[in-house]
């Protein structure tokens, strides 16, 4: 991504310090799944209580991440990111040093609203300030900032929280919002919202952003209405001792990141066949746990096609509403992330619903379905689309006037 010059190594910079904040703000999201309760016994708080501070978060960042796009789509981008961050910080010392359940929730609620207008922004303002044709990498390393919370941030909260109290890992997660802070602040170029050639999509075209959310909203849900209890199916289905499944997991998460890095690198080159592909193998793991995870051994590596799948799915979906937003691709982003979110809650409730029915094994053969359905609707718009111009090819093109579109630092 870089040339050496000092433009280069700015947004190299840039970059790395919007890695640590996605880190730190999916780490925000889902730290109190390992510590609820560690939480529930010190707040004097019922489980589904506690519980309400992670749904409650998701659902937040669901409804305000469009709205909260548009409303602030006018302001400078360095000063949006340092309040974001900055508001993390806080939201996290609150909760780590007022131990009160009411306080906790409200800082949760604000650090919500925050997350979902930072997932808006961090990409335009990330690959705004690269060539469009490495486009697709930058939106990959960012991926990779996020992937790594559930692999390191989560479980590594959970074992300070044992040690420290819940508090800590709330202190340690705030902290980490000061480094990416400070370079945000002294690194990021003073531009408006609206200059640049990542506001607006390359090729718009309202058909395929609506497939693509759909796409979203579809392999979201069917791999959460699964994923939500993939502990009881390697327990109950698989015949993993309970402490064998936190191993499975920790493999799951591993590859995610493999492949988010490995998808990553191809997003410009490839960019239909790295969403089509991760939609795929993730319909095959979901049908394969279904169909033969009685055997830990192909559940060990449906669990890890899963891993595989899940990050580079959304990643591919990102890097293709930015493509096609039919406005600015900070709304594009964010309408993705809310079906993200949507999804998530969506899956969990339809697992739930569906668990006494149909078993732990029947809840992953709906999402294994849902998930073929969110490829076929993908595969119908790349088929329709092959009696056209394909304006996707646009990027390279566009390449040759890089110099012309930079931010100004």
């Amino acid at each position: 991504m870089t040339t050496g010059t000092t433009t280069d190594r700015r947004g190299v910079a840039v970059v790395g310090a919007l890695m640590l904040g996605a880190f730190a703000f999916n780490t925000t999201e889902n730290l109190p799944i390992g510590i609820l309760e560690l939480m529930s016994d010190d707040l004097g708080q019922s489980l589904p209580a506690v519980g309400l501070l992670v749904s409650g978060y998701g659902l937040t960042v669901a409804v305000v991440s469009v709205p909260i796009a548009k409303v602030t789509r006018s302001v400078p981008r360095r000063l949006v990111l340092c309040v974001l961050l900055a508001a993390l910080f806080l939201a996290s010392v609150a909760a780590a040093v007022v131990s009160s359940y009411w306080v906790l929730l409200a800082g949760r609620l604000v650090t919500a609203v925050a997350q979902a207008l930072f997932w808006a922004v961090m990409g335009p303002v990330a690959v705004g300030l690269f060539p469009p044709h490495v486009r697709g990498r930058v939106i990959g390393a960012l991926s990779v900032g996020g992937s790594l919370a559930l692999v390191l941030g989560v479980p590594g909260g959970t074992w300070l929280g044992q040690h420290a109290g819940w508090q800590a890992p709330f202190l340690v997660v705030g902290t980490i919002a000061i480094p990416s802070f400070i370079v945000i602040a002294a690194v990021l170029p003073t531009s408006r919202p609206e200059e640049g050639h990542a506001v607006r999509g390359v090729a718009p075209d309202t058909r395929r952003f609506a497939v693509v959310l759909t796409v979203t909203g579809l392999t979201v849900t069917g791999v959460f209405a699964g994923y939500t209890y993939i502990s009881q199916f390697l327990v109950d289905e698989s015949g993993f001792g309970e402490s064998s499944v936190s191993t499975v997991l920790l493999a799951f998460g591993i590859a995610g990141i493999v492949g988010v890095a490995v998808y990553g690198r191809f997003l410009d080159r490839w960019p239909r066949a790295t969403l089509a592909l991760p939609v795929t193998t993730q319909a095959v793991a979901l049908l394969g746990l279904y169909a033969a995870g009685g055997s830990r051994i192909v559940a060990v590596i449906m669990v890890m096609f899963l891993g595989a799948s899940v990050g580079p799915v959304f990643m591919a979906t990102q890097s293709q509403v930015m493509h096609f937003a039919p406005g600015r691709t900070e709304t594009a982003i964010a309408a993705n992330g809310a079906a993200y979110n949507s999804g998530v809650a969506a899956g969990a409730f339809a697992g739930g619903l569906l668990l006494s029915h149909l078993g732990v094994r029947g809840v992953f053969l709906v999402g294994g379905l849902m998930t073929v359905a969110a490829l076929l609707v993908l595969l119908e718009e790349q088929f329709l689309s092959l009696g056209g111009k394909d304006r996707w090819t646009d990027i390279p093109e566009l390449a040759r006037d890089a110099g012309a579109v930079r931010s100004q630092p």
